[in-house]
């Protein structure tokens, strides 16, 4: 009854099965690892910003490298602006997906070191992308701001290609050691992105708090996959039971063979 299963297609359809199987369940593997992964992402963001603000110099130091676990730490930090080596940082987004740019501001601590501050978000309605954009100014004098601790980036971390040959204070990724270098002073690791004092009037549009990755999402792509793989085998094995009562149907619907006339003496 069962000899259909060494013809060609039935083999063929068998070694499939058998390729889906593990491949499903690695798949199922691989979603677990992912909501794990953004399960404890969140787990420290959330970590980060509900920790006390402390002083940004007991987090980072000249060529620190900012930490996972350390990110979004909210630190404090007192000095003033350094307008004049301002910069701005090209092709970002604000929260409706407009581009433009980035302000990055030293920041000139108490002992000359500088903190790289990312004051925010402003359009790109220069007369060109070449031109420096009108940009908004910071308090002057001696003021004390806060802020969300952030890495270096880097094009390997965030698929942001670094341009050379930009037009002047324009880059593509805010590097500390590569503000080092251009201004010419001890710059803190990593940078910050400023949450206080809170803008007022004509100022950057200041970045929004980091949102939840879907993690529980990937936790059903999981189950689903581990599903899946066990539904192989019960699929395979209800497509082999029907063949077979077709076959078995079809045999005894076939008529009886007549005997054969006997031969005339």
């Amino acid at each position: 009854m069962y000899r259909f299963l060494l013809t060609r297609q039935w083999v063929i359809l068998t070694l499939i099965s058998l390729l889906l199987i593990p491949t499903m369940i690695r798949l199922g593997f691989w979603q677990k690892h992912r909501y794990e992964e953004r399960s404890a992402r969140n787990a420290l963001v959330a970590q980060a910003l509900g920790a006390k603000p402390v002083p940004v110099e007991q987090v980072t130091e000249p060529g620190h490298a900012v930490t996972r676990k350390e990110r979004y730490h909210t630190v404090t930090a007192t000095g003033t602006f350094d307008t004049a080596h301002e910069v701005v940082v090209r092709r970002r987004t604000n929260e409706d997906d407009e581009v433009g740019y980035h302000v990055l501001t030293p920041f000139v601590l108490a002992d000359g070191k500088v903190l790289l501050v990312n004051r925010g978000w402003i359009a790109s309605d220069g007369p060109s992308q070449t031109a420096f954009p009108k940009v908004p100014a910071p308090p002057g004098g001696r003021v004390t701001i806060q802020g969300r601790l952030m890495p270096d980036e880097t094009t390997a971390a965030s698929g942001i290609k670094d341009i050379k040959g930009l037009p002047d204070r324009q880059i593509m990724l805010i590097n500390s050691e590569e503000q080092a270098r251009r201004l010419g002073r001890q710059v803190l690791g990593g940078y910050i992105q400023q949450t206080a004092p809170e803008p007022k009037g004509d100022t950057p549009e200041q970045i929004s708090d980091p949102g939840k990755e879907d993690a529980p999402l990937n936790y059903a792509y999981m189950i689903q996959w581990w599903l899946f793989a066990a539904g192989v085998p019960y699929g395979w094995f209800v497509l082999v039971r029907r063949e077979a009562r077709a076959r078995e149907e079809a045999a005894k619907a076939e008529p009886a063979a007549e005997p054969e006339p006997a031969a005339a003496v």
